[in-house]
Parts: C-alpha cells; sequence; structure tokens
C-alpha cells in the first residue's frame, strides 16, 4: 500500500501563573507531549514530545512551535532518536520554531536525528529571543547506523538552525559525497556531528561569555572527543559548542556534561537529568 503521507503540527505554549510554570498545547496528527513534570518545582516544566510513528518518510511534514512567555520556565526533549527513513522521491521535513519572551528560559534538549540510508531529509530549527531571555540546547544528527551494518551512502540529509540576524548554521551533506565524508579536511570518516549552545536576546558581557566557554572547555579538554571538540563564541549572544564522532554516544556523553556546566556557571541550577533519558 503507498504511505499516507504524516502532516502533524504542535503549538506548545509556557506561561508563568503563581510562580508556576504551566504548558498549554494542541497538536494536528501525531505529534504531541506528555504529562507536564515538575522534579525541580513550579518554576521549571519538563515535558517530552512524543511522535508515535517513530520517524518520518518521503513527503512528511512535522511543524513544532513552542512559546515561552515573560518569566516561564521548561525544558523540552524527546524518548529518542527522530529517525529520517528512505525516501521515495520527496524529502521529510521537520520545523521547529522556538520564541521566549523577556526573561524566560529553555532547555531544548531533544534526542539525535538519524539520517538513515537513501533518506531525503530536511531538519530546521529557528529561534527568536527577546531581550533577558536566554536558551540552552543541542543538535545532534548521525549519518547512518554504521556499527550496525547500514551506512549512509545514499540520499541527503541538510541541517538548518537561525537565530536571526545573529547565528545560522547550515549544512547539506549527500550520502555519495566521499571527499566530504572521508576526506581529512571533512568529517575524516566521523558520522556524528554534534553542537551544544547557548543563547541570549541580549548581549552577554564579557566575563559572562568566558564563564561559558571556560565551563564547556573543563568538560572538552578531559574528554575522549577533545581532539575534535572546540568551543567559540561567533557573536556576544552566543556560545557553541561543536564535535565530530564516529558514533552518537561519546557525543551525547560531552554534549550532556557541557549542559551541566552550563546550568551550574550561568544559571545556578543543578543539571537535573530528565528521567526519559535513562529509560
Amino acid at each position: 500500500m503507498p504511505h499516507m503521507s504524516d502532516f502533524s503540527s504542535l503549538k506548545l505554549d509556557y506561561c508563568l501563573e503563581a510562580g508556576k510554570s504551566i504548558a498549554r498545547h494542541s497538536h494536528q496528527g501525531s505529534v504531541r507531549i506528555l504529562q507536564s513534570l515538575y522534579p525541580e518545582g513550579d518554576l521549571i516544566c519538563h515535558n517530552v514530545l512524543i511522535h508515535p510513528p517513530g520517524g518520518l518518510v518521503g513527503g512528511d511534514l512535522i511543524d513544532i512551535q513552542v512559546n515561552v512567555a515573560e518569566g516561564a520556565q521548561a525544558l523540552v526533549t524527546t524518548p529518542g532518536a527522530t529517525r529520517f527513513y528512505r525516501s521515495e522521491h520527496r524529502p521529510a521535513i521537520q520545523n521547529t520554531h522556538l520564541k521566549l519572551r523577556k526573561g524566560a528560559r529553555l532547555q531544548w534538549f531533544p534526542l539525535e536525528a538519524i539520517a538513515y540510508d537513501a533518506c531525503m531529509g530536511k531538519n530546521h530549527l529557528k529561534i527568536e529571543l527577546e531581550p533577558e531571555a536566554e536558551m540552552m540546547g543541542w543538535d545532534v544528527s548521525c549519518l547512518g547506523l554504521p556499527f550496525s551494518g547500514l551506512p549512509f551512502t545514499r540520499g541527503g540529509y541538510s541541517q538548518h538552525i537561525e537565530f536571526p540576524g545573529i547565528w545560522r548554521e547550515h549544512g547539506a551533506l549527500q550520502g555519495d559525497d566521499v571527499r566530504l565524508l572521508n576526506g581529512p579536511c571533512g568529517l575524516a570518516g566521523n558520522r556524528c556531528l554534534a553542537m551544544a549552545f547557548f543563547a541570549s536576546g541580549t548581549p552577554l558581557d564579557r566575563g559572562r561569555r568566558q564563564l561559558a566557554l571556560d565551563a564547556a572547555r573543563d568538560i572538552l579538554q578531559s574528554h575522549c572527543l577533545a581532539a575534535t571538540a572546540g568551543a567559540s563564541s561567533p557573536h556576544p549572544q552566543i556560545v557553541v559548542v561543536r564535535v565530530i564522532s564516529p558514533v552518537c554516544e561519546p557525543a551525547m556523553d560531552l554534549l550532556r556534561g557541557v549542559r551541566a556546566q552550563w546550568l551550574g556557571a550561568l544559571w545556578r541550577q543543578m543539571a537535573t537529568v530528565p528521567r526519559i533519558w535513562s529509560m
């Protein structure tokens, strides 16, 4: 039977009511969130975003909008990887738009996206921050499942991240681009590309930017991926950590360490680990 395309959307709104961050949402199609949790107290609302079909194929479109109102705080993650499966001539697209009002905070930590062989995947993220709003997040992309005998050799995958006027990252990878995937000036045989970022709606003063860089570098210098990782601040409103790795697990371990360091150094918060990550 022909595949019926999945057109799904989720609108997730956080607001602060009597000192508690409350999540309200509406959805169409398969994407949705689970029950709100408060492992850190009422101020920080934790939600798990789920997509029951388990992945996207050609023709699928998922649209996610997250709005965090003034003063509210939230953490959003996923229970597993986002999978872009083999496509037949049509792209599979996931668009995410994060918008934070003044003084809001968001932790955006979805687990990795996997580009399967012969996929046509497009994963786009847009971030808008009002003054004094801050967020930290990560993006992890894996090309194929090389240790399972399922390498990424055909098709294409593009990743686009944009903080308008501040920072823009765009990468387009083709499975047959051997020079880029395997060459010493490209990925050098690595199949996981990952980054963590701390972004602010207001320029960070020099001391706080350096604090973010030093906190990240403390983790990087003692990690097994130290040779393929680095931290930089391409603009006064953002700090970025980048790493490449043969597989996902060590890269994710590094980014979780960076998250813990940033939470303590920049927000004076303990790094509570979402329960879904250990299930």
